[in-house]
């Protein structure tokens, strides 16, 4: 199991140890000139410890996560003198550990990564359970690996330097998970909504720690998304086709899947949902102010989701939650059922059945 260290100050109380994991080693600290400026001091400590130190840049978002981008870290890696047993740490939010994990998982037939996420989604989603992957045109994550980091280290004061969007986007994965694993979080979320929005540091440290424990107890079940861990892709079939509409360029992450949510919450309604847990997790979600949902086709997102990653031979799979702590995959929903749905839904995402 991955060690994962949450709190205020865990860079510096973890300092020790991944000074000793860095030790004599090339050393590649994979970030975004935004975050190094913000937070790049708090590594310092950590250089002398390194043989050679080379910090790799990328662009903000979703636009780092090509296979141009990879190749091109994989050519400045070599260059570098990077060899099997040198290093990667991947400091910034969930693009950047995404491909830091990929890029890592893949040099060299496979170097070590710590991945240091500078965000909440980061902190309680991304950066927990070795999915790592970069997107084509077509569809978002479709190429990458499993490869899980050395070590996770979520400090939480890094949250305080980040905009209402970005932690709106993070606490609708937290959402996710408390909806499914963890009903007194989903209870603590509706109690301080408007303290973790403005991001007070009080309310988000105890948020984190348990969404970040919630997905860890998924993951050492099921390390390899191959049973329960597929119930945390809640809202992300929808909400990656919604991301891919847009070519990346127009929701957030967890925006996206906010409507995804509202799509499967619908799709439930006639699956067993209890109705009241529908109700809640819709007025949760009402209180985000969430940006409106653009303006797409319905068959254009049916086309998306045919060639979600997501997919088995035997077609798509939906979680559909149930009730508070409980969901469930659902297969055989017909194509035809779904974009009638998705029509009515795109009309008005909020109305419930």
């Amino acid at each position: 199991m991955t060690p994962i260290l949450v709190g205020e100050g865990a860079l510096e109380a973890a300092s020790g140890d991944l000074a000793d994991w860095l030790s004599g080693r090339t050393v590649f600290l994979l970030s975004t000139p935004r975050v190094l400026s913000l937070h790049g001091q708090r590594l310092e400590a950590l250089r002398p410890a390194a043989a050679r130190w080379v910090t790799l840049t990328v662009e903000e978002g979703e636009g780092a996560k090509r296979v141009a981008v990879a190749e091109r870290l994989w050519s400045e890696m070599l260059a570098a003198g990077g060899k099997r047993d040198s290093r990667l740490l991947a400091f910034g939010g969930g693009s950047v550990g995404d491909l830091g994990g990929f890029a890592a998982g893949c040099f060299l037939r496979g170097i070590e990564v710590v991945q240091l996420p500078t965000t909440l989604l980061a902190q309680v989603d991304a950066a927990i359970g070795g999915k790592t992957a970069v997107d084509l045109p077509a569809g978002k994550n479709t190429v990458g690996l499993f490869h899980h980091p050395a070590q996770v280290v979520a400090d939480t004061a890094l949250l305080s330097t980040l905009p209402r969007e970005e932690l709106r986007s993070g606490l609708v994965e937290v959402m996710k998970m408390a909806c499914l694993l963890d009903p007194p979080l989903f209870a603590r979320l509706e109690a301080e909504l408007p303290a973790l929005l403005a991001g007070d540091p009080r309310a988000l440290a105890p948020v984190v720690a348990a969404g970040a424990a919630a997905k860890a107890r998924v993951v050492e079940r099921d390390p390899r998304e191959a049973g329960d861990r597929r119930l945390l892709n809640l809202g992300h079939t929808l909400g990656h086709a919604i991301e891919a509409a847009q070519e990346y360029g127009g929701l957030r992450h967890g925006e996206a899947v906010a409507y995804g949510i509202l799509f499967a919450l619908r799709l439930a309604a006639s699956r067993g949902l209890d109705p009241a847990m529908g109700d809640r997790f819709r007025g949760l979600l009402a209180r985000l102010d969430l940006p409106p949902l653009p303006a797409i086709p319905a068959a254009q997102l049916v086309a998306l989701l045919a060639r979600d990653k997501k997919a088995r031979e035997g077609g798509l799979a939906w979680v559909l939650p149930r009730s508070l702590g409980e969901g469930r995959i659902a297969s055989g929903i017909e194509e035809a059922e779904v974009e009638a749905e998705l029509g009515r839904f795109l009309r008005d995402p909020w109305t419930a059945l």
